[in-house]
């Protein structure tokens, strides 16, 4: 049985476009040739972040990152940035009488950016707050512990096979694959991800059914 549901957020929940087109217009380069080399990483499996190294090599993304926050072109989420399942699928998992858990690779201002969209959802973490990004074990661990119940009952829910499906997989979870985003439509079909996604789908309203089981 399926106690927790918890998800990614980028490409899962919210839209990436903001983050990419901000980037874009920090770094001074067109949108479009970023969103190529986000597609390039993503085709080589390798983390989003190395379209920005090869736009810059040797930046420092965190100090970029500080510099746009100061520069008033810093992280932001509005209801534009949310896709149209996310509201009704997760409202009816908590009807169903599921928890729900929103858990990511975000900073801890996007964890305050989350909440202020007063999403659906028992809680809102990011691996800002945790001090762990997936795909380390210890971030799955934190999940494990805030959810209270066993690992078998929480299904997470991704587009990113590596950050994801995988390790989410390694750490007992049971997992859903979705296909949304770059890393999701490319990577729906991989034998590798068909093989350890418990659930592969293409909407999160495909999930309700699952919290009657």
């Amino acid at each position: 049985m399926i106690r927790t549901f918890a998800f990614d957020v980028g490409e899962t929940l919210v839209r990436d476009d903001r983050y990419w087109a901000s980037w874009a217009d920090w770094l001074n380069v067109p949108r479009h040739t970023l969103s190529a080399l986000v597609g390039a990483v993503v085709a080589r499996g390798q983390d989003n972040a190395e379209a920005l190294r090869l736009l810059q090599p040797g930046i420092d993304l965190r100090s970029a990152y500080q510099a746009r926050e100061e520069a008033g072109r810093g992280e932001y989420l509005d209801e534009t940035d949310v896709y149209e399942d996310v509201r009704p699928a997760l409202s009816a998992l908590r009807d169903a009488g599921a928890r729900v858990i929103i858990a990511g690779n975000q900073t801890v201002k996007a964890a305050g950016l989350l909440r202020g969209l007063d999403l659906p959802a028992d809680l809102i973490a990011t691996s800002g707050e945790w001090n762990a990004a997936k795909p380390s074990p210890a971030f799955f661990e934190r999940l494990v512990a805030e959810a209270g119940v066993p690992a078998e009952e929480i299904l997470y829910v991704g587009d990113h096979p590596q950050n994801d499906v995988f390790p989410a997989r390694a750490a007992g979870l049971r997992t859903a694959h979705l296909r949304r985003g770059p890393w999701g439509y490319l990577w729906a079909d991989d034998p590798t991800v068909v093989d350890a996604a418990d659930h592969r789908i293409d909407s999160l309203m495909q999930l309700v059914p699952l919290a009657a089981h």
